[in-house]
């Protein structure tokens, strides 16, 4: 068995790696880490654990000597010192922020504040997007696990640059997210009163994920490019959905994209392109590793429409990051995560 270790345990996406693992039958949780909640059981915090798992949290350095496999789910600027002791004793580290996404330290200063503490240990991290860069993932102890907002768009817009059906100037990505994007933590705007019976877009063209989304997309075109990226916030509790558009080249139709598109996702069992006529709908990956892609031209205006929809804590956080585990450790990438859709 994996032994599994959980940093930044009660957090949103701490707690849904929990609640994931407990069920995969290849690993077990053997240590949590909470600043919050040290010295207390973390089914006190989430009372659904409760004599599932009731585990007490322990410091951040328990958690790695008893792991085989370290998860932290903290704010970015704390991973990278858990990394370079988990690297240095030959154990795997997957990190759910955002210190070891961006390969490039002067994007990573202008959008997150903040330099390398440790550069040569980015040099060993892979960018753990399994559809797109499995190979990459394999045999790697240091894995970068994507955003929720970029792995919707990447995945969705990937295929598209990759094959060469759009061009890459003008895209625009217009994404939609739960409440639990923002973390447990209380703010104004996540606030009941406030985002019940509310919608709107936030941090416009000043959102951290874009230069994430870019440095995947700029892979597939093969050259730079700019996105338009503007989030809302959904008053519900997970689920994004994320609506592209992008200019068909000359001579593209429907048919070529499709076939682009289901070609390019055949080996990735959590991609499910949707038939024609059909539209994503966060609805139907809620609590799953999915990743929901429909297709849609527009001969008016001659452009690509994509819909791509994830549940935001398990594709976007937790799920993801137990494909990746599964991928370091040789294991089918499906393992523990066979989980269907609620159908209402």
């Amino acid at each position: 068995m994996i032994k599994a270790g959980i940093i930044g345990a009660t957090g949103y996406a701490g707690a849904e790696l929990v609640r994931i693992l407990l069920g995969h039958p290849e690993a077990e949780v053997t240590a949590l880490g909470s600043q919050s909640f040290e010295g207390q059981p973390v089914s006190e915090v989430y009372p659904a654990y409760y004599k599932l798992c009731d585990l007490v949290c322990e410091s951040s350095q328990a958690v790695v000597d008893k792991s085989d496999v370290v998860f932290a789910a903290l704010p970015h600027g704390l991973s990278e010192p858990l990394a370079a002791d988990c690297i240095g004793r030959g154990k795997a580290f997957i990190d759910l922020g955002a210190d070891f996404r961006l390969e490039n330290e002067e994007d990573y200063r202008r959008w997150y504040g903040k330099e390398y503490a440790h550069p040569a240990l980015h040099e060993q991290a892979v960018y753990g997007l399994p559809e797109l860069f499995r190979e990459q993932i394999k045999g790697k102890k240091l894995i970068a696990n994507p955003g929720c907002y970029p792995t919707s768009a990447a995945l969705g817009l990937y295929p598209a640059l990759k094959r060469g059906l759009v061009e890459s100037d003008g895209i625009i990505i217009d994404s939609k997210s739960g409440t639990t994007g923002a973390g447990r933590g209380l703010s104004q705007t996540t606030h009941f009163p406030d985002c019940n019976e509310a919608f709107s877009p936030y941090k416009i063209a000043a959102h951290r994920h874009t230069p994430e989304i870019e440095q995947t997309l700029m892979k597939a075109a093969g050259k730079r490019l700019r996105v338009t990226f503007t989030p809302h916030l959904l008053p519900v509790n997970r689920g994004i959905v994320s609506t592209m558009y992008a200019r068909l080249k000359l001579g593209v139709n429907e048919e070529k994209v499709r076939e682009a598109y289901e070609t390019f996702y055949y080996e990735s069992p959590f991609v499910r392109i949707l038939p024609a006529g059909k539209t994503a709908n966060l609805k139907n990956v809620r609590y799953t590793n999915l990743c929901d892609i429909s297709l849609h031209v527009d001969p008016r205006t001659g452009n690509l429409i994509v819909v791509s929809t994830i549940d935001n804590m398990v594709k976007g956080a937790a799920g993801q990051a137990v494909q990746n585990m599964n991928i370091i450790f040789g294991l089918d990438e499906q393992t523990g995560l066979a989980m269907v859709p609620p159908a209402f």
